[in-house]
């Protein structure tokens, strides 16, 4: 497989904590991989420096021939780069409906003559189907985003970051801890909406402390530990790394446990 992403010798310091020590990894188109590690490993902050929230000291950012070092945060979702983060991120005083349709006129220039409730509303109807939020009832979808659950917050979330890529993309999603603070019956589920996205083309990178959005989800998984990439491979070799199971995982790590079996 030809990678998509390639990522080199990314640093990246904090005053004197070096949070990310020269880096390196690929990703392959449609592939579903997740970014493992302790608090403070520096997840985050490569997720930043994807993203284009933060610039990194040093190291190369190449998405599909596209070096985005000096992209601007603004212009990687043209490029079809994406992000969620650890709490969900959404407009909680607009409608449920709204976060959608805002994401989708945007792409195409909004105007102060537009009426919000009136814009693709067709398309924002079938994202709130994808994201698996079309039981609330339209009552519910045109309140306030702020009265979502949790669950339904980190959804929509989801879609909206997906609703803003180009159609024609094939893009990279970064999730930033997808299934944080849900229930496990809501982390499979919204772990199995993940991993369809790679199904339509799309490459997802996540970072997940819940070992069961890991393990049985992941093509493969990255192991972050102090700014170090310390492992790669597929789930059961990194399950049976003896550094990753002393340093992050446990001696006692069951994988099969983890991913429920499979």
């Amino acid at each position: 497989m030809n990678a998509v992403l390639t990522v080199k010798g990314l640093r990246q310091s904090y005053g004197g904590v070096q949070a990310l020590r020269g880096i390196d990894f690929e990703l392959n188109g449609g592939e579903c991989v997740a970014l493992i590690g302790p608090n403070g490993a520096g997840k985050s902050t490569c997720f930043a420096c994807l993203a284009g929230q933060q610039r990194p000291l040093a190291g190369r950012m190449v998405w599909r021939g596209q070096d985005l070092d000096n992209v601007p945060v603004e212009h990687r979702s043209s490029l079809g780069v994406a992000r969620t983060f650890q709490v969900a991120q959404v407009f909680e005083a607009l409608t449920v409906l709204q976060n959608l349709q805002l994401v989708l006129q945007a792409s195409r220039g909004l105007s102060v003559r537009d009426l919000l409730d009136e814009c693709m509303l067709d398309q924002a109807m079938q994202w709130i189907k994808d994201a698996g939020l079309n039981h609330l009832g339209i009552e519910v979808l045109r309140s306030p985003a702020a009265y979502l659950s949790y669950g339904g917050k980190k959804r929509l979330e989801l879609a909206m970051a997906m609703a803003g890529l180009p159609a024609a993309t094939e893009g990279l999603m970064l999730l930033d801890e997808p299934a944080a603070g849900l229930s496990p019956e809501e982390r499979s589920d919204m772990m199995a909406s993940v991993k369809r996205m790679t199904h339509g083309g799309t490459t997802v990178l996540y970072t997940e402390h819940n070992m069961d959005a890991v393990f049985g989800v992941a093509d493969r998984v990255l192991v972050l530990i102090d700014g170090q990439l310390v492992a790669q491979g597929s789930p059961q070799e990194v399950a049976n790394n003896p550094f990753v199971r002393e340093r992050y995982l446990g001696q006692n790590f069951d994988m099969n446990q983890e991913s429920g079996g499979a």
